[in-house]
């Protein structure tokens, strides 16, 4: 059973691209896997392996400049949901394109997952899911407002062109882990608005925290990994992934006439070309070699 943890940490790094090495080596001398992004704003990711190892990695990243108040999600998979270890350097660890916004400087109150039922029944607020529209496809909170964003990039327009639906209203925001809407926030507060909240660790805190039985959750909830999407209790989901689009597929989707597994899905049968089609047959069939010789190919895992 490996440990998965997902964390962000929004502070100021003045050279992340002298921290890369050594948290590079750290991981790799420990045979963690996964995905991290350093930036100027901070360091945002998902890491998965042995409890030790993984507990080992989160001391390191405490130790960087302004992360000894790190908070992380921890869940659990039965088999190494990455191919890799990966560190790379971005402009920013989750991209808005709007380099006046800074968390650092102030964001939204934070709100425990077992106030956040209280907050979002309340009449005079907005709750906004500020994740992707194939995210919020498979799950989301009951009444959430969907800005049908295809990417993070496109939450400011979205706000400007929708802003007056929430006039004297107060907003609540939420995410996977916390770091979209803990940025959003910043966004909004500078728009003007003064009550924004956002959910504290996000909805993978709320899943894990808030009894099923009195939860407002409905569906599942996508992940960066191979599990795909994890339910109440962060059991994982029923959900894979469309290898062509990376979109996630529920079972029913898998029987749709359109489907060929690691090929095309009924959302991207008609987004590809033969050519491109034949390469990802290729792939699968890569794949499907290396498992069948108990190998992990790369082109698995989504670290």
């Amino acid at each position: 059973m490996f440990t998965v943890a997902a964390l962000y940490h929004f502070t100021r790094f003045d050279d992340p691209a002298a921290l890369r090495p050594g948290v590079l080596a750290t991981c790799e001398k420990l045979g963690v896997r996964g995905s991290l992004l350093l930036a100027r704003e901070g360091i945002n990711g998902t890491i998965a392996g042995t409890p030790a190892a993984i507990h080992a990695v989160l001391d390191a990243v405490r130790a960087l400049p302004g992360c000894g108040d790190l908070d992380w999600k921890e869940s659990r998979s039965a088999e190494m949901p990455f191919g890799r270890m990966k560190v790379r350097l971005k402009r920013e660890i989750v991209t808005m394109g709007r380099p006046d916004i800074d968390p650092c400087a102030r964001a939204g109150h934070y709100v425990a997952p077992e106030r956040w039922n209280a907050l979002i029944s309340a009449p005079d607020v907005a709750v906004i899911d500020t994740r992707n529209a194939y995210e919020v496809s498979i799950g989301t909170f009951a009444g959430a407002i969907d800005p049908d964003t295809a990417a993070f990039r496109e939450f400011p327009h979205w706000w400007e062109e929708n802003r007056e639906r929430f006039h004297n209203k107060r907003i609540a925001m939420f995410c996977t882990g916390g770091i979209r809407c803990e940025k959003a926030t910043n966004f909004v507060l500078g728009q003007g608005v003064e009550d924004v909240f956002h959910l504290k660790g996000g909805i993978l805190k709320y899943l894990e925290r808030v009894p099923e039985a009195q939860s407002l959750w409905r569906g599942e909830c996508f992940v960066f990994d191979e599990r795909v999407s994890l339910g109440h209790g962060l059991r994982p989901g029923r959900h894979e992934l469309c290898r062509a689009c990376r979109r996630p597929l529920a079972p029913q989707d898998r029987n749709r006439p359109e489907y060929e597994r690691g090929v095309a899905c009924h959302r991207c049968a008609h987004e590809h070309s033969p050519a491109q089609r034949g390469r990802f047959r290729e792939r699968q069939r890569q794949i499907d070699l290396a498992r069948a010789r108990g190998q992990t190919h790369l082109g698995t895992g989504r670290g």
